[in-house]
């Protein structure tokens, strides 16, 4: 098979599928510490995250991310597992190159691996020193995506215009390809006051091969989100929302409230750890898949609460091959709602009282 380069794909005709949400969906099986959020499941139990990669790439993901979001030395610090920074990172590279090669081999189309950085969570424009650091903190981080044979680097969750810039700095000095996403609060704006749009047009104009915004907005309240950066930036765009039913009045997923809830919550909020009834179902992402390619999104997926169904549904909405399509629902042999002539026709009346 003839193998190209990340932005040689991207100007094919065909969307390129970015499955992402590795940090829910590894919490979700319940080998990740909500909260703290750090990707120790890459020394702690590196089958777990192994088997997640390749699950979502036989969903139909184009890429395979190494799990190294909040992978970085400020979090490491705060939970006294600073000296592990270097061997966590490389582990989940690793295993994401692999796994893009494995599969590769086995499902015949090309599936690159992308390094990951994501919002430092301590740069401060009043402090032009934590500039610095971030700087530092990214370089080490791409240094070692580049020395296990990353494709592209993934920069996301970036909620600052100018820490969006230092990451893409340090992506262009290491000579990789470049996906940057900045993420929106509730505000409507970045962290330094400027619109997701004149963000995205910033760093598309410094050279970003893909910009966009990922997280934080789900499917519905992301769209005028995209909308403003799609129409405004000039290279490809990105669409990469939470999975989570945001609304016009909880516009992320931070403040969701859940009236179902039965339980006493341990705080006043349902993230992280009790948003499970918020999810959307496959359905709504599909059509969210089909809105942002419409809008002008070159690279389509989901971030935080998107588990396999979610991917699988992206990709067969866009087109795109799934090895996991033989397993999408058939209904024809269901016991109360099948189709099939062999099904008991007495059983199957029971379908209208269940």
């Amino acid at each position: 098979m003839t193998t190209i380069s990340f932005r040689e794909r991207l100007e094919a005709k065909q969307p390129v599928i970015l499955a992402g949400g590795y940090l829910f969906e590894v919490e979700r099986r319940g080998y990740l510490k909500a909260g703290e959020f750090v990707p120790k499941v890459a020394l702690d139990h590196p089958e777990v995250l192994e088997q997640v990669t390749t699950d979502f790439v036989r969903a139909g993901s184009d890429v395979a991310i190494a799990f190294t979001y909040n992978g970085h030395r400020e979090k490491m610090r705060i939970i006294g597992q600073e000296h592990l920074l270097e061997p966590l990172n490389r582990s989940a590279l690793r295993i994401a190159r692999r796994v893009a090669d494995e599969q590769t081999s086995l499902l015949g189309r090309q599936v690159f691996m992308a390094g990951n950085i994501s919002n430092s969570n301590i740069f401060d424009p009043a402090q032009p020193e934590t500039a610095d650091t971030v700087r530092l903190m990214y370089r080490e981080m791409i240094s070692w995506a580049k020395q296990e044979g990353a494709d592209l680097i993934l920069a996301e969750t970036m909620y600052f215009l100018a820490e969006a810039e230092i990451a893409l700095e340090e992506i262009q000095a290491a000579g990789l390809a470049s996906i940057v996403n900045v993420a929106v609060f509730d505000s409507g704006l970045l962290m330094d006051g400027l619109s997701p749009a004149d963000a995205c047009v910033a760093l598309s104009e410094l050279g970003a091969d893909v910009v966009g915004t990922n997280c934080f907005q789900g499917p519905n309240t992301i769209r005028p989100i995209f909308e403003s950066i799609a129409s405004s930036a000039s290279g490809h765009t990105c669409a990469m929302p939470s999975a989570y039913r945001t609304t016009e009045q909880h516009t992320t997923l931070f403040n969701l409230p859940d009236e179902g809830n039965t339980a006493v919550l341990p705080t006043s909020r349902t993230f992280p750890d009790a948003l499970e009834s918020q999810v959307s179902n496959r359905f709504e992402v599909a059509e969210f898949a089909a809105f942002a390619v419409s809008a002008g999104a070159k690279v389509v997926g989901l971030c935080c609460g998107a588990g396999v169904i979610h991917h699988r549904a992206v990709a067969e909405e866009l087109g795109s091959s799934s090895y996991l399509t033989k397993y999408s629902t058939d209904m024809s042999k269901h016991f109360l709602y099948g189709s099939d002539g062999s099904l008991s026709e007495n059983t199957k009346k029971f379908g209208e009282k269940a």
